[in-house]
């Protein structure tokens, strides 16, 4: 969809969060005087209401069938299911449905974008991809759903987009020079409603990519990506990959895993998916891939905040799924970790996760939020060889990990579940998870590089 298909239609907004401040200010560039409504939550009212924009309606509640039903076209936010009964209905009523990533894409169908996926990877890997273009000189925009939304870019050109796209927007691209798909495993079933449609949506990348990138150590991935036309993997033997410390292209060394700023075994499958990106991009990867050492990790992903009283401190808080705290328990191997789970309860399967613990369980767990209970009963009734206590909140959960972790160990926080039970996002989860182990969570600096450079 273009804006301006949206000139004489009735349009709606539905949410005020940052996608839809950027979709309500590139409306307002070009269409200053059009009568709009917003629906959004009192506290994103109040927000817009600083606008003091007397052609905006704005409605304190989520819209039904009939209210969404009256619009010609509703952009909503990514966070509002596109499954939902409401907007369902009123698809069949002749109400279109639009975003901002939709909206950028049909503006600029000839920029040559790389677009990275996944259930975890994603934003460290198109990060890394933007931070090595840039590196060989490439004006590279970093954009998308790891934390500045495409229309804040609105107008402005580039030679590379490099865009992060959650399972909620994948379906909302035009078409890439380059998909990339790091990982595929179980997230955000509230919004989907199945595993397998969270799937499918994710996958609806491979339709729009010219070229698809996907991770070969992933045998869902690989089955369902198999028809792809122009199918490239990375972690395989013959690929760029990662093997006993050491980056490779095939049997060839590149790097060494000790020099990346990054922790974990997964952080170096994600440069092994950036380098291959840029090599699929027609762009000298070995020439690239000394950058990899100055990159500048992402916050509130294995960000080690420091030591107090012989106790390391670390935010994994944009951890998700519980494969992502699984990932950071194997980074720290061998320590005494005591593990902070749970927060906001999606229905996700923990038995996978308490599974793999039998064989290599922590010193302790802690579970706290909304999916606590849940998840310690899983760890329980698997028998897993290690304490686990469970706390109503996370300034809870600290205290109590702060009094279960041995001198020496270290107090994770990986919680394998969103934030929103107690919090706005994973930032503010992190910040007070610093605040709550006795460092300045306000020091915890912002994602760099968003934009175009």
């Amino acid at each position: 969809m273009r804006f301006a298909e949206l000139e004489h239609a009735d349009v709606a907004i539905w949410g005020y969060g940052r996608e839809g401040r950027s979709v309500l200010a590139a409306l307002r560039r070009r269409f200053p005087g059009k009568p709009l409504a917003l629906y959004c939550k009192p506290d994103e009212a109040a927000v817009a209401s600083l606008r003091n924009d007397s052609h905006l309606r704005v409605v304190c509640s989520s819209p039904d069938a009939d209210g969404l039903s009256t619009h010609d076209c509703v952009i909503k936010s990514p966070g509002i299911s596109a499954y939902k009964p409401e907007i369902l209905a009123a698809r069949e009523r002749g109400t279109r449905f639009t975003s901002g990533t939709a909206l950028w894409f049909g503006e600029n169908p000839d920029a040559r974008v790389v677009a990275v996926t996944g259930t975890k990877g994603k934003s460290t890997t198109t990060a890394l991809i933007a931070h090595l273009a840039r590196s060989l000189g490439i004006r590279t925009a970093l954009a998308g759903n790891i934390g500045m939304p495409l229309l804040d870019l609105d107008g402005q050109r580039a030679d590379l987009w490099a865009i992060e796209l959650s399972s909620f927007q994948t379906g909302e691209a035009g078409p890439l020079e380059l998909g990339v798909v790091v990982s595929l495993g179980e997230e955000h079933l509230d919004w989907h409603g199945t595993r397998e449609r969270y799937v499918a949506d994710k996958l609806k990348l491979a339709d729009v990519s010219r070229t698809l990138l996907v991770d070969a150590e992933t045998p869902l991935l690989m089955e369902k990506t198999r028809a792809h036309p122009h199918r490239v993997t990375f972690g395989g033997t013959r690929d760029w990959h990662a093997s006993d410390g050491t980056i490779l292209r095939g049997a060839e060394h590149v790097f060494d895993v000790a020099d990346l700023p990054l922790h974990g075994a997964h952080n170096a499958h994600n440069a092994c998916a950036a380098l291959a990106a840029i090599e699929l991009l027609g762009l000298d990867a070995h020439a690239a891939e000394p950058a990899l050492a100055d990159f500048k990790p992402l916050p509130h992903r294995l960000t080690s905040l420091g030591t107090h009283d012989g106790v390391e401190w670390i935010d994994d808080s944009i951890s998700t799924t519980p494969d992502a705290a699984l990932a950071a328990l194997e980074s720290l191997r061998g320590r005494a970790v005591t593990l902070i789970l749970g927060g906001h309860d999606r229905g996700l399967d923990w038995s996978g996760f308490a599974q793999a613990l039998r064989a290599q369980a922590p010193h302790a767990i802690v579970t706290q939020g909304a999916a606590g209970p849940r998840i310690a009963r899983t760890l329980r009734d698997a028998n897993v060889a290690c304490a686990v206590e469970e706390t109503a909140d996370l300034a809870a959960a600290v205290a109590r990990a702060r009094a279960l972790v041995p001198d020496g160990g270290v107090v994770l926080l990986s919680p394998g579940a969103p934030s929103f039970d107690q919090f706005k996002d994973y930032s503010e989860r992190g910040r007070a998870f610093a605040r709550l182990g006795g460092f300045d969570g306000n020091a915890i600096g912002e994602i760099t590089g968003l934009g175009i450079a």
